[in-house]
């Protein structure tokens, strides 16, 4: 008895004595429960990448003789990023220049002398591509000095340092990354069963990060083969600029799979105790606590998967403190 009594005490309903008589509820907004498309939507997981990123290498081997940037640089075009030891490859250009003057001064006398009549024209012609090699041999050697500096090859920022002052730079070993962070998209890897719904130029939501809103997103690159471990296909997704997102974050692309009719309320109208769902019904010009089972959320509404029959009204906004039975003022 005592356990009861403490029970109704602790009670947050209205407790009314028999024959005791509630005012009606006045000014109850009612909504009528009705069956309405939902479309159901699979979300795969997926990250957020640069569209342009590069792994920086030197053309010709040499020495790391100075680094000049470091990560979280933004660096330009062109601008230098790292010098080699360039003191062979000058030696080499030095001598090519050496020969292509004695190159010069030879075809000159040639010349003459072919104009005098003492030499003969396959002597000049023998001149002529000495001269022709030599040319190329100073340029090659200028182009490979060229290569000693090694530069960004688009605006953007330096992720990655993978190389100190006094390392070996080789063709092939990658020195620094950058990636362009203006320009980016969102990468996954959709099953073959989602594909046939994916098609170039279609816009789909992306939740990235702690986002509440999702970001509308572009398909644009369709991978046609599958990855021969996942049997999935790589899809690609441009993101708008401007939104503050960054090269690695995690996200989630909606894409949707069918559609369905299902009963929708508000879900304002939803009474939650404990882990008890109710809808107040109202039936017979009175407010009936009626339990419900929820089901999907969407655009602030609410699916009611049982409890509840078409055509039936619910007050849109739930009161706790209406007891079970009250009688609504204007309701038939």
């Amino acid at each position: 008895m005592a356990a009861v009594l403490l029970a109704a005490g602790c009670s947050d309903e209205p407790q009314t004595r028999p024959g005791t008589q509630l005012p009606p509820v006045v000014k109850l907004e009612m909504v009528a429960v009705a069956g309405e498309g939902f479309v159901q939507e699979e979300e795969v997981v997926g990250t957020v990448r640069p569209v342009l990123r590069a792994m920086v290498e030197a053309r010709v081997p040499g020495r790391i003789e100075e680094l000049r940037v470091v990560v979280g640089q933004v660096v330009r075009k062109g601008e230098t990023l790292a010098v080699l030891d360039a003191r062979e490859i000058r030696a080499r250009l030095d001598s090519a220049n050496a020969v292509l003057e004695q190159s010069v001064k030879d075809l000159e006398r040639i010349t003459r002398l072919v104009r005098d009549g003492a030499a003969t024209a396959s002597e000049l012609d023998a001149v002529q591509a000495r001269q022709a090699v030599a040319v190329a041999a100073a340029a090659e050697a200028a182009t490979l000095l060229d290569q000693t500096r090694i530069a960004a090859p688009f605006d953007g920022v330096v992720t990655r340092k993978l190389a100190d002052v006094g390392d070996l730079a080789t063709p092939g070993r990658g020195l620094f990354e950058v990636e362009d962070p203006a320009r980016l998209r969102f990468e996954t890897d959709l099953s073959e069963a989602l594909l046939p719904r994916i098609r170039p130029g279609a816009a789909f939501p992306v939740r990235v990060g702690d986002r509440s809103d999702p970001i509308r997103a572009t398909v644009v690159e369709v991978s046609p083969v599958s990855d021969p471990v996942s049997c999935s296909f790589r899809v690609k997704f441009d993101l708008p600029a401007g939104e503050g997102l960054r090269s690695g974050q995690f996200g989630r692309v909606l894409v949707p799979t069918g559609g369905e009719s299902v009963l929708h309320v508000p879900t304002t109208a939803v009474l939650r105790r404990g882990q008890l769902e109710f809808v107040q019904v109202v039936a017979d010009g009175a407010v009936r606590l009626r339990l419900v089972r929820t089901g999907r959320l969407a655009g602030g509404r609410v699916e009611l998967v049982a409890g509840i029959r078409p055509g039936e009204r619910v007050a849109a906004v739930a009161n706790g403190q209406w007891a079970d039975g009250q009688s609504v003022e204007g309701a038939r």
